[in-house]
């Protein structure tokens, strides 16, 4: 985890943050409701929209022709049948909220902060995950970024800054990170999802900006055991990939999008999306340009 001093430029977000961690505040001003952390299961998912980049076309052609045919089949001889055919728009995540209402979108989209402009990266380093060490499930086979240069210190910055205004629309925690998840956490994942509903989201405490958010792309999202041969052999895939994409794949994220989403994080639709450089606004559905902009 990075921590850094914050400038004068960051103090309207500190503000913003510092109240954001604070769950007595949190529950007083939006009715969060953190009940479901004291439960031994998950929490009911109902609805999960989040804000995302997704993937440009020339990277998913690119991941299809490598690495994702490997996959299928790799999925289809362990019989995880699920995995091998769940839907998703692949992306890489700012940050997820839960809350059933239908309006949560369009709210999402008013309480935007400034755009951090077009993003350079290196899409890089494939590996597993679960969601938290012991937890037994839901588990991920991810694709990671390169962390450095200019246009990942700037991601980093607009995940802090959207953290306070965004996750303050969440009705409580993500499911996924409730029930045997939070039970086997470490203590500042727990404060994370306790005070913005889900770990791995940056934020001010102190004066100082924390970082432990990880933007990847999510090739598999599992709720199977993770067990040690399940482990081993997917360890072994991550392996092999990353031996078909030694260099990874250099990438430039033009647009970020409001979405909708499965229990696990898998991108069922896109709602919204926005131009990074102009902050033009796309209606998806429609394919109507809406009038209003976002801040750039």
């Amino acid at each position: 985890m990075q921590t850094r001093i914050l400038t004068a430029a960051g103090i309207a977000v500190a503000t913003l943050s510092l109240s954001a961690l604070n769950p007595n505040t949190a529950v007083a001003q939006t009715g969060i409701d953190n009940a479901a952390l004291s439960s031994p299961t998950f929490r009911e998912h109902k609805r999960t929209f989040g804000l995302v980049y997704t993937l440009p076309k020339e990277v998913n052609d690119t991941l299809n022709a490598t690495v994702y045919g490997l996959l299928r089949e790799k999925l289809l001889n362990a019989k995880l049948y699920d995995e091998a055919q769940r839907i998703n728009i692949p992306h890489v995540t700012v940050l997820h909220i839960h809350n059933p209402d239908p309006t949560t979108p369009e709210k999402m989209l008013k309480a935007l902060p400034k755009l951090p402009g077009e993003l350079k990266l290196t899409l890089k380093n494939f590996y597993t995950t679960e969601a938290a060490k012991g937890a037994g499930h839901p588990w991920w086979l991810d694709l990671g970024i390169v962390k450095e240069g200019a246009s990942y210190e700037a991601m980093m910055a607009f995940n802090t800054a959207a953290v306070p205004p965004l996750t303050a629309l969440r009705d409580g925690p993500l499911p996924r990170v409730t029930g045997p998840v939070y039970a086997v956490m470490a203590d500042a994942g727990k404060e994370l999802v306790r005070t913005v509903g889900v770990s791995g989201l940056n934020t001010i405490k102190d004066g100082k900006e924390l970082r432990p958010h990880n933007p990847h792309n999510t090739l598999v999202y599992s709720m199977a055991k993770f067990t040690p041969e399940v482990q081993a052999a997917f360890d072994q895939t991550a392996k092999e990939f990353n031996q078909i994409l030694p260099d990874g794949i250099p990438i430039t994220f033009k647009t970020v999008s409001i979405v909708e989403l499965g229990f696990a994080g898998n991108v069922l639709r896109e709602i919204y999306r926005i131009d990074l450089k102009d902050g033009s606004i796309l209606e998806v559905a429609t394919g109507k340009t809406l009038p209003t902009k976002a801040p750039i």
